[in-house]
Order: structure tokens, then C-alpha cells, then sequence
């Protein structure tokens, strides 16, 4: 008997602990107790006021999908479940789980579903269906809004799976949804004045982006890249974007689209609010508004409209009927979105055909305008003041700080090139949401989230004033669309990442860890896969992309995801279910071509994972220069705005700039090409590692020899390769490109994986 009693006492715990560490967003406090709350096989959930209905109805049908349990909600305050609310912190819970059953009390409405998403939480990692440990838990948000962005005109995702985000948002007391509803690739929000912005502007003849999905599809084995069936207005759709085996470059037989009804809109507000989530509608203007423009005539400078450089023909500032058609739009949108705030996006504007438009020219005189930044300003502003009297807050992008910010409206900070942006905004008084590209852009098919740079982001930095960390409100992850065009990619891109973002927004500083964190991500992830959720399997780890040996190297890989299993080729073909088990560490003696690939319990399989294996000799140093070395690099400016490192020096050179690490020089913008070069100083003998992080594109030669090549347009990413190289001087060129970002940074490791200091093996 004593035996059975310890026996179920571990059980106990095993199941508590479980539970404890394995919550995201880590509550502010927890108490957990021994023992288990054994829901009964009809459970009722009582709720003690009418406003929390909706509430109990959304917590029955979550148990019920997600558990197969079976709840009802009933008024009252008698019940298996009970939920009430009483004063305190807007946002914030109690709650009890005892021999009693649950108690869950908030102060209002959000703290209510903030307390049922742990509640999913806890019946979803418990370790018997039905079962939830003992615990008692009093939990508030750090900020009131911590919010996801999904761009649906790039592709385009049906009510079902926005829906579907939106119910796993929710878990993860996330209660903003930033919609980005129209770009120039897709209007996706009916109107019902002007049908022609769905009739014609929702479809497209697949463009360039669909293009590279399909590529990408190919080259790396992944049917998520393909473009579905049901996006095409043809019985027909064409094979190029929906089969893996086509030629991408074949010529569109059907249309790719679609759009949202106005109804389809009520419906989902409807469901996120019943979650505790207010959606934000964005419809960017003047500029990201060509599936408009090329449908009604009169709303652009000029007949002739498409695509610049960079970005598209923008709306005319100096017409009158512009505005017009702006208010008319903002009418039905606002008449179906009752949040009190929307977004007007206001970025990536061209402003050459201002420049010589006369209807612009005009208003620039006046309005007794300085130039085209501050016409777009005033664009921007007299759409705020027409929002202001419709009862909304208005939302943009960074860029409308330039040529004025008014007193009302409320910033996005993307541009991570603009680091001095939220210091602008919270010092004129006004509201800043963090949502910088790096490392918050959660879309980049080539960058693997750094989830330690996500969780530990600081969102009150120090420097800025009490009075001005006030102003910022919270932070959002986003997704811009343009390469993810299924919904299984979609939730790929999206977690883990999310994860971390979830408790950036909602832990207190004081309370977050990290390491804690990493613990409790195992138990996530076996949570979104018992629902069924793709996921990013956590970056393979122990190698890097290339792997430098003398005599024999060793293959060992790590991987975080328990569910997991990894396969590897090293013939040049994808890895696939009948490929070799990784099991443990392999020795190889020559050059090896490796490609990894993690697979879930079901055989889902993961990305690609390249990992050469190179064997060489050292390099050996060059001969000391004849004139005394100074610390440091020299780093060369080139005006260039192309896409090669070869061709950066084509370009007009701009200037020299003393660097004392690799980096973009104080004073650098616009157009940026970098060569940078100098002596690197080995310490010793050995095998040492480039970790070369940059966005746009990069690579680095040594004494000539090509060793990390990341030369591509791109978002920040990070490339790691090693090379054997002897002690001594070793000659140093490291070219970058900026196409639309700028970050860059090296880091040189040795055998140790000490990061050594650039003061101490930079010369020039």
C-alpha cells in the first residue's frame, strides 16, 4: 500500500511540475499545489453576469474542440467552473484550481478570457485529458497591447484560418490583431461603393512573388510553398503555382485571390472579440495602393501608373476626388470595425511623380508647404482629422514622422535603420508600438528567428525619460505575406517565435528568465502539435554552415524539439523518411556535403538544413606589412544601389570611414555599399568561426578565399563558417550591400567558442 501511495504522490508531481514550467506567458505569480482537479464528464461552467456569456460559451467550445470534453455555460454562480469579475488591474485574473473546481475571477471582461487561455493551457499540457493540477494564480499584463499583424493581400488566408490564428492568438493572450487588408498585390475588403476594388483588385495574374514561392517549393522540397487550389477563380487552376513537379515560369491560365465579404468581416470581428481581441484594420494610403489606383481612374498624378525602383504609383494629394474616395472607404470600414483604433500604414511612399505633378505642386504653394515630405504629412494629417470626427485613433507606420507628427496620432516603430524614432515620438507625447524588423518580423524565408533576441528585447530602454517609457503602449510581431502563401507556413513562420513575443508583452521584466523559458518551450511545442499546429522546429545546433577541419571533423547536432527526429544526406539529395537517422556524433575524414532535416511524430518534414564539412589546411598568414599597423578597419562608402558585393565598387565612392569593428559607420544611409578591409590578427593556431549577420547581403573573403558567402538581397540574417587559418596576419575584405534595412555585424570565435575582441584582431 505504502508503495502505491508513492507511486501516485510522484505521479502527482510529475503532472505539476509539468504544467508549472511549461505555461507561456509565465504568470506573475503561482502557487501550485499536489493534486489534480478531475473534471467531471458534463461539465458546467457558470458565469455570474450577463457580459461574460460570450465568455463562457468560448471556453466550452475550446475544451470541447481541443479536448473532446464536454462543457455547457449556464447563468449562475453555481458550477464546475465559475466565472465572475470583481475591480483591479484592467486586463488582469485570479485563479483557483482546487477539489472545489475552478474559480476564475477577472477585472474585466479581457482579464476573464486571459484566465481561460491559461486555463486551455493547463488542460492541454496535462498529462491525463480532463485533468488540471492544483494551483492558484494571480496574473496582469505588462502591456495592453500585445499584438500579431497578418498581411492577407501579398496571399491571401479564408475566415476559417484567420479564425484559426485568431483562436491561437488567444491562447497565448495575445489581443490585438493588426490586419493589413490592401496592398498593391491584392484588395481584399469589400467595399461596397466601389465594387470594383474586389470585382477586379482582389484577383491578380500571379506576379513575382508567387513566382518565387513555386521556386522555393522546388528547390527546397516543400509543398507548403505552393500557392492552394481553392485561391484561384478558375475550375482550372494553373499547375505552375499549385504543383511541385511544374515549370514555375509557365504562362497563368486562372487568377489568384480573393477578398472578404462585408459580412465575412462582422463575423470574424465577432469571434476575435469574443476571445478578448480587438482587430485593427489597416488600409495603407497615400502609397501600397495600386490594386486601387489602376481600377478608378483620376486617383493617381498621371494616366500611367505601376511600379518605380522600389515601390508603386502613389495616390495624387493635390485632387480633391482623392480624398473623397479615402473618406468614402474609411466610412465602411469603420462602420465595421468598432475598435476605437485603425492604421493608415503611410509608408514606402514614392514621391517622384509629386515632384512634377502640377495638382501637387499647387497644393505644396498652398498649404505654404516646405516639399513632398511634408505634403505627405499633410495627406497624412488630413485623413487623422477626418478619422478623429469619425471617433477613431489613427495608426501608421514610422515614416509619418517625416515632415511633422501631429498630437494625436499613434507610431508603429519597423524601420530598425530609425533607431532614434521611438526617442522622436515619446518625446513630441505620442503613443509608440514596438514592432521593429529585427527581430520582430516574423516572415523572412531566410531567417530563423533568434528567439533569446525576441524574449529578451528591451521595450522601456533606459535612456528614455519615465514620462516618455509612458507612451509605449506594447509591441507586435508581424507577418508580411509576400513568400507565405499557405496557411501550414504561415503557422510555421509564426511559432515558436510567438511564444517568446507572448511573454516579452505579458511578463514583468522582474519575472522573466530565459533559461526558464527554454525549459518550458518543449512542453509548447508538444502542445501545438497535439493540436495539430505546424511549427518551426527549433534551429538544429553543434555545427555551422560551413565546418572547417585539418584532420577529422565531427558532426553533432542538438535539437531542443523532444518530438523530433533528424535524417541526413550527404549526396546532394533532400533528405526524406527512408534517409539515414541522425542517432549520434559523426567522424568524417574528407569533404562532406551534409543536408539535415528535422521530421515531426507524423513524418512532416522540416527545412533543409546544409552542413558542409570541409577539410583544409591552414592558411597561412601574410607578410607583415612594412609600416606599423593601426587598430582597427578602414571601411569605404560606395553610393550603390544594386544587389552584387562584386559590383559595390562600380559605384561613386562617397568616403573612408576608421571602423573599430566590422559595422555600418556613423553618418552611412542612402544608398549603401561597404568594403571593408584590413588585417585580421590570429592569436593562435586553429579553426575559427565568422558569424556574419547582415541585411541586405554580405560576404567575406580571408588572404582571398571566399569564407561566408551571404550575398543576396534580404532580411537581417545570420551566416556561420569556419576556416583553419594559422597565427599571424591574415588579410581582410568584407563587402555590404544595403538594398532597404541596414544591419551588419561579425563576430570571430575560436576553438573554445570564445568571441574574441575586435580592439584586440583588427588591423589597418
Amino acid at each position: 500500500m505504502k508503495r502505491i501511495i508513492v507511486i501516485l504522490l510522484a505521479a502527482a508531481t510529475f503532472a505539476v511540475a509539468h504544467a508549472q514550467v511549461s505555461l507561456v506567458p509565465k504568470p506573475q505569480k503561482a502557487v501550485w499545489n499536489e493534486g489534480e482537479y478531475r473534471m467531471p464528464e458534463a461539465i458546467s461552467v457558470a458565469y455570474a453576469s450577463a457580459n461574460l456569456q460570450k465568455a463562457a460559451q468560448y471556453l466550452c467550445t475550446s475544451w470541447q474542440k481541443e479536448g473532446g470534453l464536454s462543457a455547457t455555460a449556464k447563468a449562475g454562480r453555481q458550477g464546475d467552473v465559475r466565472l465572475s469579475l470583481k475591480k483591479g488591474k484592467a486586463g488582469s485574473y485570479r485563479l483557483v484550481v482546487d477539489d472545489k473546481g475552478v474559480e476564475l475571477v477577472g477585472a474585466d471582461y479581457e482579464g476573464i478570457v486571459s484566465g481561460i487561455a491559461t486555463l486551455r493551457q493547463l488542460a492541454l499540457l496535462s498529462e491525463h485529458d480532463g485533468h488540471m493540477p492544483f494551483v492558484s494564480i494571480s496574473d496582469a499584463p505588462r502591456f495592453g497591447w500585445r499584438g500579431f499583424h497578418l498581411d492577407c493581400s501579398r496571399h491571401f488566408f479564408t475566415v476559417k484560418e484567420v479564425e484559426e490564428l485568431i483562436n491561437l492568438m488567444a491562447l497565448y493572450k495575445i489581443n490585438r490583431f493588426h490586419w493589413h487588408l490592401t496592398d498593391d498585390q491584392g484588395w481584399r475588403i469589400e467595399i461596397k461603393k466601389y465594387p470594383l476594388l474586389t470585382e477586379r483588385g482582389a484577383w491578380r495574374i500571379p506576379n513575382n512573388q508567387d513566382t518565387i514561392c513555386a521556386k522555393q517549393a522546388l528547390e527546397t522540397d516543400n509543398i507548403d510553398m505552393l500557392l492552394p487550389r481553392d485561391r484561384w477563380n478558375s475550375t482550372s487552376p494553373n499547375e505552375a503555382f499549385t504543383s511541385q513537379s511544374a515549370v514555375a515560369e509557365s504562362r497563368p491560365s486562372s487568377l489568384y485571390g480573393g477578398y472578404y465579404t462585408q459580412d465575412d468581416i462582422r463575423a470574424i470581428v465577432a469571434y476575435a472579440r469574443e476571445r478578448g481581441i480587438e482587430i485593427v484594420p489597416e488600409i495603407d494610403m497615400p502609397g501600397h495602393f495600386l490594386s486601387a489606383i489602376e481600377n478608378y481612374d483620376g486617383l493617381s498624378c498621371f494616366e500611367e501608373v505601376g511600379w518605380g525602383e522600389w515601390f508603386t504609383t502613389p495616390l495624387c494629394p493635390g485632387k480633391d476626388k482623392v480624398f473623397d474616395f479615402c473618406r468614402d472607404i474609411w466610412d465602411e470600414v469603420i462602420a465595421l470595425f468598432p475598435y476605437e483604433y485603425v492604421h493608415i500604414g503611410g509608408d514606402e511612399v514614392r514621391k517622384d511623380n509629386w515632384e512634377r505633378c502640377p495638382d501637387c505642386q499647387r497644393r505644396i504653394r498652398e498649404q505654404g508647404l516646405k516639399d513632398e515630405f511634408e505634403l505627405q504629412a499633410w495627406f497624412i494629417h488630413q485623413m487623422e482629422n477626418y478619422l478623429n470626427k469619425k471617433g477613431r485613433k489613427m495608426i501608421g507606420w514610422d515614416e509619418i514622422l517625416e515632415g511633422g507628427l501631429s498630437k494625436t496620432s499613434t507610431v508603429s516603430w519597423w524601420r530598425t535603420w530609425v533607431p532614434d524614432a521611438v526617442d522622436q515620438v515619446t518625446a513630441h507625447g505620442n503613443d509608440v508600438i514596438y514592432c521593429p524588423g529585427s527581430p520582430f518580423y516574423l516572415s523572412s524565408p531566410d531567417v530563423v528567428p533568434n528567439l533569446r533576441s525576441i524574449y529578451e528585447y528591451e521595450l522601456q530602454p533606459a535612456r528614455l525619460s519615465a514620462k516618455q517609457r509612458q507612451h509605449i503602449i506594447g509591441v507586435q510581431a508581424n507577418m508580411w505575406t509576400e513568400w507565405i502563401p499557405t496557411r501550414e507556413r504561415m503557422f510555421y513562420m509564426f511559432f515558436p517565435a510567438m511564444t517568446a513575443v507572448a511573454e516579452l508583452a505579458w511578463t514583468m521584466p522582474e519575472q522573466k528568465d530565459y533559461a526558464d523559458y527554454d525549459r518550458r518551450l518543449s512542453g509548447q511545442l508538444s502542445m501545438l502539435h497535439r493540436l495539430g499546429i505546424p511549427y518551426r522546429t527549433p534551429t538544429l545546433e553543434g555545427f555551422s554552415s560551413v565546418n572547417a577541419f585539418v584532420h577529422e571533423g565531427t558532426l553533432s547536432v542538438t535539437c531542443k524539439d523532444q518530438l523530433a527526429t533528424v535524417r541526413y544526406t550527404t549526396d546532394g539529395t533532400f533528405p526524406n523518411s527512408s534517409s539515414p537517422l541522425y542517432t549520434g556524433p559523426i567522424t568524417v575524414d574528407q569533404t562532406t556535403p551534409f543536408i539535415l532535416r528535422a521530421f515531426n511524430p507524423e513524418g512532416r518534414p522540416d527545412a533543409l538544413v546544409p552542413a558542409t564539412f570541409v577539410k583544409q589546411g591552414y592558411l597561412e598568414p601574410v607578410a607583415s606589412p612594412a609600416s606599423p599597423l593601426a587598430p582597427g578597419l578602414i571601411a569605404t562608402w560606395y553610393e550603390y544601389g544594386g544587389q552584387k558585393c562584386a559590383d559595390i565598387t562600380t559605384a561613386p565612392l562617397k568616403g573612408d570611414y576608421a571602423v573599430t569593428d566590422v559595422c555600418i559607420p556613423e553618418g552611412v544611409k542612402g544608398k549603401i555599399g561597404l568594403v571593408v578591409k584590413g588585417y585580421l590578427n590570429v592569436p593562435a593556431d586553429g579553426v575559427y568561426t565568422f558569424a556574419l549577420m547582415s541585411d541586405d547581403g554580405s560576404w567575406l573573403k580571408i588572404d582571398g578565399n571566399m569564407v561566408v558567402d551571404n550575398d543576396r538581397p534580404q532580411s537581417p540574417h545570420e551566416e556561420v563558417c569556419q576556416q583553419a587559418l594559422r597565427q599571424g596576419l591574415h588579410y581582410l575584405e568584407l563587402r555590404y550591400f544595403d538594398s532597404n534595412g541596414g544591419m551588419l555585424r561579425l563576430h570571430v570565435v575560436d576553438e573554445q567558442g570564445n568571441r574574441l575582441n575586435p580592439a584586440d584582431i583588427y588591423r589597418h
